[in-house]
C-alpha cells in the first residue's frame, strides 16, 4: 500500500483543470489577488490536451446566443478580451470574418432571427443576398447569408501555454501530472488528493471539463446533472482545395438541434477542416472510433437523461451515426454548402470531443453552469464559445471567488 504524502502548505486557491477555462480562472485570480498562492492541478502531461486542445479555432462573435445570456455576455466581451490578450502577448490571429448560409427557402425566416439576434447582441452583422454571397465567397451555394465580421481564428493551445507562462512567472504552481481522485472539505480548507499526495486549500475552483460532474461529486456536491461526451468527426481539405473557402462557413442551425451542423473552418495555421457531425462518443476522452471505455458507456447509457435525450433527437442521432460511417453522406452535407467538394477532396482529420451537460429529465444545460459549495467552486458546464469567452469567465469566477473568501 502506497503511503501518503502530505504538502504542509495551504495554498489560498487551488484550480483543478489546465484547460483554457481553468488557466484563465487562474490568471484573473492571479491578476485579482497578486500576493496570494494558487497552485493548478492537471491531470495530463501537458496544457489543453482535451476540449481545448482539439478545439477548431474560432474566436466566435455570440450570433447564436439569447441576448442577456451568460453566452452572450461572456462571448460578445470574450472576443474583444481575446483578440486584446493575443495582442498584447504576440499570438497570431486573424479575424476572417463568417457567412451563415440559407441553402433552402425554408431557413431564410431562421436567418432572418439569427441576423436580428446579431443585431440584438450589438455585433456588426449583414444581411446578404445570393449575389453579394458570390462576390466573397464564389464557390457556396446558397439563397442568402448572414454575414459576420466580428469572428475570427487563433490556435488555443498556443493561449493556454502562454497563459500558464504568465502564471509560472508570477509565481504560481503549475502541477502536470496530478489527477485528482479524492476532495474532502474540512472547516476551514479542503483537502485534494492527487497522485497519492495531498494538496490543502482555503477555495478550491474545478475547471475539470470532461470530468467536471465527477470532481463536484468527490466533494460532496450533487450537480444535478451528467456530462455526455460527443464526438465531432472532422475531415481537413487537401491543400490544393483550400482556395474554395475564403471565411468561416456555416449553415443556418437546426433550431430543434444541439449542435450547429458541418461546416467550413479556416484554421491559423492555413488548413481547412469540414465537419464535424456529432455522435455519442464510447469515452469520456473517446477521440477514436474504436475507444471504449465501458465504465463511461455504462454510466452514460444507465443515465436517465441520455435514454430521454435519444427517444427525442433519434432521428437526428441517426443522421450524424450513418455521416460517422458513409464518407459519401458526409460530402453531401458539405456538398449543400460547396457544391464543387467531392471525397477526393478531404482527408481524415483529429476528432474533438463535446463535454455535453445533461439533466435527469433530458434537457440540455445550455448555458454556463458554475455550482458554489462550501469552499469548492465548480464550472460544471462550458460550453462552446468556452474558448472565446474563456477570459471573462474567468474574471466572472474570480470575482464569485473573492465574494466566497470575503
Amino acid at each position: 500500500m502506497r503511503s501518503l504524502s502530505t504538502d504542509i502548505r495551504v495554498w489560498d486557491f487551488a484550480v483543478i483543470g489546465g484547460g483554457i477555462v481553468g488557466l484563465a480562472t487562474a490568471h484573473a485570480i492571479r491578476s485579482r489577488n497578486p500576493s496570494a498562492t494558487l497552485v493548478v492541478l492537471e491531470k495530463e502531461s501537458d496544457w489543453a490536451r482535451h476540449q481545448t486542445g482539439h478545439n477548431s479555432g474560432v474566436i466566435h462573435s455570440g450570433i447564436y446566443y439569447a441576448p442577456g445570456s451568460f453566452k452572450a455576455r461572456f462571448c460578445r466581451a470574450g472576443n474583444r478580451s481575446m483578440i486584446d490578450f493575443c495582442q498584447n502577448n504576440g499570438i497570431e490571429f486573424e479575424i476572417c470574418g463568417k457567412v451563415i448560409v440559407a441553402t433552402r427557402e425554408k431557413e431564410l425566416s431562421q436567418l432572418d432571427k439569427l441576423y436580428e439576434r446579431g443585431v440584438q447582441n450589438g455585433l456588426r452583422v449583414q444581411r446578404i443576398e445570393a449575389d453579394e454571397l458570390k462576390e466573397i465567397e464564389p464557390h457556396v451555394n446558397g439563397l442568402a447569408a448572414v454575414r459576420v465580421s466580428d469572428a475570427g481564428i487563433v490556435d488555443y493551445k498556443v493561449v493556454c501555454q502562454t497563459l500558464a507562462k504568465l502564471l509560472s512567472e508570477s509565481g504560481c504552481e503549475l502541477r502536470l501530472n496530478h489527477k485528482v481522485t479524492a476532495v474532502t472539505q474540512h472547516a476551514h480548507q479542503v483537502e485534494l488528493i492527487a497522485n497519492d499526495a495531498a494538496v490543502n486549500a482555503r477555495l478550491v475552483i474545478n475547471c475539470a471539463g470532461l470530468h467536471s460532474d465527477r470532481v463536484a461529486t468527490l466533494s460532496g456536491v450533487d450537480p444535478n446533472l451528467k456530462i455526455v461526451p460527443f464526438r465531432g468527426e472532422y475531415f481537413e481539405l487537401r491543400a490544393q482545395r483550400r482556395h474554395l473557402v475564403k471565411h468561416l462557413i456555416y449553415p443556418v442551425p437546426n433550431p430543434d438541434f444541439p449542435f450547429l451542423g458541418v461546416h467550413f473552418t479556416r484554421m491559423i495555421g492555413g488548413h481547412v477542416e469540414a465537419g464535424p457531425n456529432a455522435v455519442l462518443a464510447f469515452a469520456r476522452e473517446g477521440y477514436r472510433k474504436t475507444d471504449v471505455d465501458f465504465a463511461d458507456l455504462r454510466e452514460t447509457l444507465g443515465f436517465s437523461g441520455f435514454r430521454t435525450l435519444s427517444r427525442r433527437y433519434w432521428k437526428e442521432g441517426m443522421q450524424e451515426m450513418w455521416r460517422s460511417i458513409s464518407k459519401q453522406a458526409f460530402v453531401r452535407s458539405l456538398q449543400q454548402l460547396i457544391p464543387a467538394i467531392t471525397a477526393a477532396d478531404l482527408e481524415p482529420a483529429p476528432a474533438g470531443i463535446r463535454a455535453q451537460a445533461l439533466k435527469a429529465d433530458g434537457s440540455l444545460v445550455d448555458d454556463f453552469h458554475i455550482i458554489s459549495h462550501e469552499r469548492c467552486l465548480h464550472v460544471c458546464n462550458a460550453p462552446s464559445p468556452a474558448a472565446t469567452a474563456s477570459l471573462e469567465i474567468g474574471k466572472h469566477i474570480a470575482g464569485l471567488v473573492d465574494t466566497m473568501a470575503s
